[in-house]
């Protein structure tokens, strides 16, 4: 820091005092002045004290208080060039703004706050608003910025959403604006959807390029990194509205939904729906994974998936949406895009039951349910038959011969009364009394029961209809064959539902050798593949459990990957938002998919001509690890006359809330031409005196109003 001394100016005004300063550097002293002394002249305009320069000392004479605030603003000055910060004209005027401010903040740490720096030129605040903006944004998830044109409420949030991606802060940058301009019309603008949004992005696209390598932008889009669209076309990330989803109560249509409904996310626990948004008609996609699973979409809805890529270099699941995909399924010949599976199985509420569940999954697989004969059971195994006799109280398992076994009802000695078969009831009361072997089902009842309950069905079905399948040097594969279309669809079901996949084909009957049990008639077989995830058990028969354990890695790892993704139509369309951490809920066939925003850096600019409904649509599409950074200018809201504006009343709503943040820029924060600041204070005038007396005594408006937290 420069040297200063204070003595009393021998003029005849005592109040008049003099500073010396000696700066120790010759070098230090060029750059301070200036070319031409360009510097020092913008100084001496600025200030009434009287500033000479002798060799290395700088004398200041004037007003006390004024000259001290002269000396002040030299060693700030000295302290820029001693980071390497260029001085200019626009420094010095705005240092001398800060330094009569009286803030805490010293005009030296202001300017030399580092946020990005890009092909040799580095962004910083120039204002103290600007510092308070920016620190705002790394400590709150919400920032609003309200203010004028030119005051940087979009470059320095751009600046940080592009310094967030760079640290692996977050996973994706979304940028959006309502294209109002255009009334949202976009279908009457020629050309392609790109060319039509092109207009009113424009600012977006031109802030960008200025910090990221143009080169990589394309690249960096394609991928999903970094998405610019307008606000319109966030909001579609929707389903039809009968679409399946899976709740503690059973299936239920997308549309039925409303909020504070429990549907079941990704580690199988019920979450509750906070917002629920109708979309309209959309162009609907069906996407499907290679086990047959499938589920329909909008195109802008979203999915978490990673290739093998991301996996082998330990990278997090990215978020793409259905139409980013979209000819994009194939590496070589591999499918590209793995999608994630229940990390635990679903929890749904436990349900009383007439009959075992696994003594019903051995019923289903191999018993005789007619209800015209005692019900009876075949199996090459005494020790399924014996598990047979311990689940069904009340019976007692005969064996017959060779495989067979009867289920005989237990009688007491002198017992007269007519009793049916427990077997025989509980059948009965389930709807299986009857059914033979291409025509059995899993009750729902079984279906829609605890974990525990749908993992004893499935046991039984595959020690009875099922078995392990090993291949030398690869893991275990479990099947199950069935002549009964609904029977494999419930196993299906009972396998996903449990974390698992499975895949399933027919095998005709025609060319195949007909076995005795078929009775002289022939039908198809469906054969199921399953891959169970780890700690599920699928066999309770010493036998074949041993054989599934004893193979080349255990079960190996179920996954599923999108396989196609095909246009289905247009239907109408709703997307909810759910509470889960991770913004997972499950699909049809037990697929994952989500419409939030996780480990996002978004910003929406103009947010002055956004609807209190699109502003609120916008919010709560909120995730995870994200942040949102708004901008707009409530004196220049370009809605249709009547319409309110959602950053007028967004303040009011969320006022008070936690990790939200309000920060209110002025025209002295305008970092374009200083004529601009001007022009903005002039209308600011004018619209003050031409507003009515009663709007005066509120001040300018209720979202000129400066909150921050």
């Amino acid at each position: 820091m420069a040297d200063s001394t204070h003595t009393a100016d021998a003029a005849p005004d005592s109040a008049r005092t003099q500073v010396k300063i000696v700066i120790p550097d010759d070098h230090s002293m060029v750059a301070l002045l200036g070319s031409r002394d360009e510097l020092l002249d913008v100084v001496e305009r600025t200030f009434a004290s009287d500033v000479h320069v002798r060799g290395n000392e700088i004398t200041i004479t004037g007003p006390a208080e004024e000259t001290a605030l002269v000396a002040k603003l030299f060693e700030e000055l000295l302290d820029l060039l001693k980071t390497g910060t260029p001085l200019a004209p626009d420094v010095i005027e705005r240092s001398v703004a800060m330094l009569r401010a009286e803030t805490t903040e010293r005009p030296a740490e202001v300017l030399t706050l580092d946020i990005l720096s890009s092909r040799g030129r580095t962004i910083r605040p120039k204002t103290i608003n600007q510092k308070h903006y920016v620190d705002a944004i790394d400590k709150h998830t919400i920032v609003f910025a309200i203010g004028p044109a030119g005051t940087g409420k979009t470059y320095l949030a751009m600046a940080k959403a592009v310094k967030a991606l760079q640290a692996k802060e977050v996973n994706r940058i979304i940028l959006t604006r309502p294209a109002v301009e255009a009334g949202e019309r976009l279908g009457f603008l020629p050309g392609t959807l790109y060319e039509k949004i092109d207009p009113y992005l424009r600012p977006l696209y031109d802030a960008l390029h200025d910090m990221i390598d143009p080169d990589s932008i394309p690249r960096l889009m394609a991928a999903g990194t970094i998405e610019v669209a307008p606000l319109a076309y966030m909001r579609g990330r929707a389903q039809p509205v009968f679409t399946k989803v899976l709740t503690p109560d059973g299936w239920r249509p997308i549309g039925d939904l409303r909020v504070g409904d429990l549907v079941i996310g990704s580690n199988g626990e019920p979450t509750p729906v906070l917002g629920v948004y109708p979309q309209g008609e959309k162009d609907i996609y069906r996407v499907t994974a290679q086990d047959g699973a499938w589920t329909l979409c909008c195109g802008e809805h979203l999915w978490t998936v990673r290739t093998v890529a991301d996996k082998r270099r330990d990278k997090p699941w990215r978020v793409l949406e259905t139409q980013e995909m979209i000819g994009n399924l194939r590496t070589a010949h591999a499918r590209r895009y793995e999608l994630p599976l229940l990390s635990a199985p679903v929890c749904l509420p436990e349900r009383e039951v007439p009959l075992d569940p696994y003594a019903l999954g051995l019923l289903l697989g191999d018993g005789c349910l007619t209800g015209s004969t005692t019900p009876s059971f075949a199996t090459e195994d005494p020790e399924l038959a014996a598990a047979l006799g311990e689940f069904l109280p009340g019976v007692k398992v005969r064996h017959k011969g060779g495989v067979d076994y009867v289920l005989n009802r237990v009688t007491e000695p002198g017992q007269v009364i007519i009793i049916a078969n427990p077997v025989t009831a509980a059948a009965r009361e389930l709807g299986l009394c009857g059914t033979r072997s291409a025509s059995k089902f899993v009750p729902d009842v079984y279906l829609h029961n605890s974990a525990e309950v749908r993992l004893a069905v499935l046991q039984g079905l595959l020690d009875s209809d099922g078995g392990p399948v090993t291949q030398t040097d690869r893991t275990c594969r479990v099947q199950f064959t069935t002549t009964s279309i609904l029977l494999r669809d419930d196993v299906i079901a009972l396998v996903q539902s449990l974390g698992g996949v499975a895949y399933t084909r027919r095998r005709l009957a025609e060319g195949r050798e007909q076995g005795s049990a078929l009775a002289g008639f022939k039908r198809d077989a469906h054969v199921v593949d399953i891959r169970l995830p780890e700690g599920v058990e699928p066999f309770r028969l010493t036998r074949k459990r041993d054989k599934y354990h004893a193979a080349a890695g255990g079960g190996g790892r179920p996954m599923r990957f999108i396989d196609s993704i095909e246009p289905a139509g247009r239907e109408e369309c709703v997307c909810i938002q759910v509470a889960a951490e991770d913004s997972l809920y499950v699909t049809q066939d037990h697929l994952l998919t989500h419409n939030t925003l996780n480990d996002s850096f978004i910003i929406l600019d103009e947010a002055q001509n956004t609807s209190p409904e699109q502003m609120k649509m916008f919010l709560t599409r909120l995730g995870f690890g994200s942040k949102v950074v708004v901008t707009g200018d409530v004196t220049q809201v370009d809605l249709p006359s009547g319409q309110q504006s959602g950053l007028r009343v967004v303040q009011d709503i969320l006022d008070g809330l936690d990790d939200i943040s309000f920060r209110t820029l002025t025209s002295k924060d305008v970092v374009r031409h200083k004529l601009v600041g001007q022009i903005v204070d002039a209308y600011n005038r004018h619209d003050l005196q031409n507003q009515p007396q009663e709007l005066k005594q509120n001040g300018a408006g209720r979202g000129s109003r400066k909150r921050g937290r």
